[in-house]
């Protein structure tokens, strides 16, 4: 949802030297066979080493459909391309002297043909082709757009996009299916993935870390899915949460006392409601001195520490072997002297091992899950658990969970696209066989405004001394946290308002 594009560039080695179709010939010759190549598959893209971040080509914004001849027309120009130039000597290019070399060439077929076509015509013929060699095709001006959250492509001939919490239909169209999919295997390759019939799901990520879903025919009967996480270029912070509405002020500070005193923090939220942009954000307030190993299926987080070890799952091969799961990957992290351990998103039985890890002197853990709620997130992990196969009784797990726990912290997105964080929330023990909470800073919604967008207050619930007072006294934050609780009461939160 957030993030920003990769930027890396490869040594630069000059200008390859690349054969050029021949000069424009008078009227009465022929240049080419009157038969037209046929259309090309997509050609393969150089490596992802030598994407930058800002090509010279700006790819214009799509505002209608492209006529049938228009497709000819780069089919033509294409299939002559690939026929022109060295693919590999392309490769070993920086690309932004890639693209002004395919620039040169494309300019030339286009004379050899004597194609009728404007110059804005040949711009968007031009930046349409580069991206095709280069980079990600239709997709490249939605990669490019920093207000995108989701890119959702259904087949080749439906693009949607999520823009400001709303989703909205685009122009981008692909040549065909096949197309898409030679784009999607050249997205998941990058990562040493793979996705076709024998294996038509796979998840994967771009180079910045936005995460990508992809699911082929036979499974997507209409042409293959894909959908893409977005990231902002720039990574978002608490101080940007409150410019937005997600926190207040004193919320966001108890936020970051929360980070700093190494409290255990589940983040509980639904599909697109910030869970991972909140866990980026706690996680900036982690002391530089501390050795972090995250765990991910896809790697996602942006640690700022100068001590981070990235893990990541893998798929099994094509026999069906060599699987690493979540699970196995937080039992390894164990054994790696970690101080804190992150789980990008908990999904099934690994959440006993964080647990176990959260509750044998790795203090400041922190994970996300999919819930509702503070309380559907406690009942969640007991389910978790169960589907492991673990046969303990339901008290002993209750009792795993309110020892290791400290803190859950709601992230919600309301109806008007809007994300709020609607529950600081302390789990502070049982009484019976039932866990106890407190909810230390709720998110009141009042009404709506004349544009449908919706009103309401971040207030605290009074609570004077939360459960981990102590440990917040352990690092000097004790006075900060008490006025950050005060500055959230409702009558001073009216008073401000």
């Amino acid at each position: 949802m957030f993030g920003k594009r990769g930027n890396e560039r490869a040594p630069s080695q000059g200008a390859a030297t690349m054969p050029r179709p021949a000069p424009p010939q008078p009227a009465s010759a022929s240049p080419r066979p009157a038969t037209p190549p046929p259309p090309a598959p997509s050609a393969p893209a150089a490596p992802a080493a030598t994407r930058t971040a800002a090509p010279p080509v700006p790819a214009p914004r799509p505002t209608a459909d492209k006529s049938p001849e228009y497709y000819d027309r780069k089919s033509q120009v294409f299939a002559a391309l690939i026929d022109t130039i060295d693919l590999s000597q392309l490769a070993g290019m920086e690309q932004e002297a890639a693209r002004e070399e395919i620039r040169d060439i494309v300019n030339d077929i286009i004379a050899i043909k004597n194609f009728a076509m404007s110059i804005a015509e040949q711009e968007e013929l031009l930046a349409d082709i580069c991206n095709d060699v280069l980079g990600y095709g239709p997709l490249e001006p939605l990669l490019a757009r920093d207000d995108i959250a989701d890119i959702m492509v259904n087949g080749s001939r439906q693009t949607f996009i999520e823009v400001n919490g709303k989703v909205e239909e685009t122009a981008i169209r692909f040549r065909d299916n096949q197309q898409l999919l030679n784009i999607c295997q050249r997205i998941v390759s990058q990562v040493g993935r793979r996705v076709d019939e024998t294996s038509p799901i796979c998840d994967a990520r771009l180079p910045d870390g936005s995460r990508v879903n992809v699911i082929a025919p036979p499974l997507a009967i209409d042409g293959a899915a894909l959908t893409i996480r977005k990231f902002k270029k720039d990574k978002l912070t608490l101080d940007q949460l409150v410019q937005y509405g997600s926190i207040t002020q004193p919320g966001a500070e108890i936020l970051q006392i929360i980070g700093r005193v190494r409290c255990n923090v589940v983040i509980s939220g639904g599909t697109g409601s910030g869970k991972t942009t909140l866990l980026n954000c706690l996680t900036r307030y982690i002391d530089e001195d501390e050795r972090i190993i995250t765990c991910e299926d896809s790697a996602e987080l942006q640690l700022q520490q100068p001590h981070v070890v990235r893990l990541e799952t893998r798929p099994p091969n094509i026999e069906g072997e060599g699987e690493i799961t979540m699970r196995d990957l937080v039992k390894n992290c164990l054994r790696m002297r970690p101080e804190r351990i992150i789980v990008g998103e908990v999904r099934g039985p690994e959440v006993f091992d964080l647990l176990q890890a959260m509750n044998t002197g790795h203090d400041g853990s922190m994970g996300t899950i999919h819930a509702n709620s503070p309380r559907e997130c406690l009942n969640r992990m007991e389910s978790m658990i169960a589907m492991g196969g673990y046969s303990l009784p339901s008290r002993t797990v209750k009792e795993i969970i309110t020892g290791s726990v400290d803190v859950i912290i709601q992230a919600t997105r309301l109806r008007d696209g809007s994300r709020r964080i609607t529950h600081i929330t302390e789990v502070i023990g049982m009484e019976g066989d039932v866990i106890t909470t407190q909810d230390l800073f709720v998110y009141n919604i009042v009404g709506e405004d004349a544009a449908g967008r919706i009103v309401g207050r971040h207030q605290s619930t009074g609570i004077g001394r939360p459960a981990f007072w102590d440990r917040a006294r352990y690092f000097n934050e004790e006075q900060r946290l008490a006025r950050a609780l005060d500055a959230s009461l409702p009558e001073a939160t009216e008073a401000a308002i």
